[in-house]
């Protein structure tokens, strides 16, 4: 473990990995080699096990290139406070890291201008760049330019509980619509009474997804915000008339991705979960009453659909155009985020569908017997994403600078109110609509 983590550890004890808030003081210089030959690279994160997945590629990368090794130091920073840190050292132009994560809903604020503060990462991309979903690198790259490398591929898809749809008398393999899966979530809670899929008001993922699927946007071609257009308003209304039908309902937290939906979903109060792939590792840790009950699956599509699935999701890491070392790190970076060693750890270590399709054909890695992801769920991811090959889409929203306006907006007043008290779809996205044009002065 490095010096920097292990002080941001140590001030982390007693946090949950969910918060993963580790703060040291890091060295904000870096740079410089080594009497050892190497040259430190000082990296900044807000995810613990992203700290020792790095950790691991670094050691990876100076077996592999003995003439150019790193003495990789990474900080483990709360999420707010790291990229408030970042913000600050980008506007002083003084104690930048040499590479950082950047979580998707703030890239957008450090790639503004016709100069952005992130090096152009196109170059040392090369090498795999054919085999990498394009996807998630558009979803950090502006006029062609690459500022950062995507983490996980984080492909919608649906987890459905196979012992309670069995003794409702439904079967997930059937449900290849939404249409399909309102009418399977409608028979599921008229025989059980119980929740089926789950309405979110504390994130804004499903929302993005079936407007993707319609091929819409949240933002006018001016770039300005339009959460009333009409796939929107289709949208809303769809999953709300799911919620009347009894096929999705509110969930204790505001999503899947909490404390107290784990514990639900895990007691079996909900039997279908539409989300990022990377949700399989929530699955394995914290619901492990369920293991050999799940079975992965196709997210549902509308009817026509212009894409089968988007990324939902994710963690850009950038090389600071400022780092003295950026062309180092830039080549080390590709290689821990694109390579396909790098992307069977990221499945590996981390349970995330990696970036690099050449992964999704090594069926020694994908399919193997004791890997514990494979063991926790009855089908497996793979064989769900190679469905999905060339049908990867990308909701352009995600790269507005205003997205985090918006997804604020949906997430603390907009789903609460349609999903919590009612209020028809199109009115609560006409309010929202105002309510944003006057907080961005459009």
């Amino acid at each position: 473990m490095s010096r920097t983590r292990r002080a941001a550890t140590a001030a982390a004890a007693g946090l949950s990995l969910a918060l993963l808030a580790g703060c040291s003081g890091g060295s904000d210089e870096g740079g410089g080699t080594n009497a050892d030959g190497s040259v430190t690279l000082d990296m900044w994160v807000f995810a613990e096990l992203h700290a020792t997945y790095y950790e691991q590629m670094a050691e990876a990368w100076n077996e592999e290139n003995p003439d150019r090794t790193i003495d990789l130091q990474v900080t483990v920073y709360p999420y707010d406070d790291m990229h408030n840190k970042l913000q600050l050292a980008v506007n002083s132009g003084t104690g930048l890291p040499d590479v950082v994560d950047i979580e998707v809903n703030k890239f957008s604020s450090f790639v503004l201008g016709e100069n952005p503060p992130l090096a152009d990462l196109g170059e040392a991309a090369e090498p795999y760049i054919d085999d990498i979903v394009q996807a998630r690198l558009d979803l950090y790259s502006r006029d062609g330019v690459i500022y950062g490398y995507p983490t996980h591929v984080g492909a919608f898809v649906a987890f459905y509980n196979t012992t309670l749809l069995e003794e409702a008398g439904v079967d997930y393999t059937t449900i290849e619509t939404w249409q399909d899966f309102q009418e399977a979530g409608a028979t599921y809670h008229d025989e059980t009474g119980s929740a089926f899929g789950v309405a979110s008001t504390g994130t804004n993922f499903l929302e993005p997804l079936i407007i993707s699927q319609l091929g819409g946007n949240l933002f006018a071609d001016d770039g300005t915000v339009a959460v009333n257009n009409p796939e929107a308003v289709e949208t809303l209304e769809l999953l709300q008339g799911m919620q009347e039908a009894g096929a999705i309902s509110t969930i204790p937290g505001g999503s899947p991705d909490t404390e107290e939906a784990y514990g639900a979903i895990n007691n079996g109060d909900y039997a279908a979960v539409v989300y990022p792939a990377w949700y399989t590792s929530r699955f394995v840790d914290y619901m492990p009453d369920l293991e050999g009950d799940v079975a992965i699956a196709p997210a549902p599509v509308v009817e026509g659909a212009e894409v089968a699935t988007i990324g939902g999701g994710g963690t850009g890491t950038a090389v600071p155009a400022a780092s003295p070392d950026r062309e180092l790190a830039a080549d080390w970076l590709a290689f821990a985020k694109l390579s396909p060693e790098a992307n069977v750890a990221v499945w590996e270590l981390l349970g995330f569908d990696p970036v690099n399709m050449d992964v999704w054909q090594d069926e020694a890695v994908t399919h193997a017997e004791d890997n514990q992801f494979n063991q926790y769920f009855q089908t497996n991811l793979f064989d769900v994403l190679n469905q999905y090959q060339g049908e990867i889409g990308h909701f352009e929203g995600f790269t507005n600078p205003d997205w985090p306006s918006i997804d604020n907006t949906f997430t603390t007043v907009t789903l609460n109110e349609i999903f919590e008290n009612g209020v028809p779809a199109e009115q609560a996205l006409e309010q929202a609509q105002s309510d944003l044009r006057n907080e961005l002065g459009q």
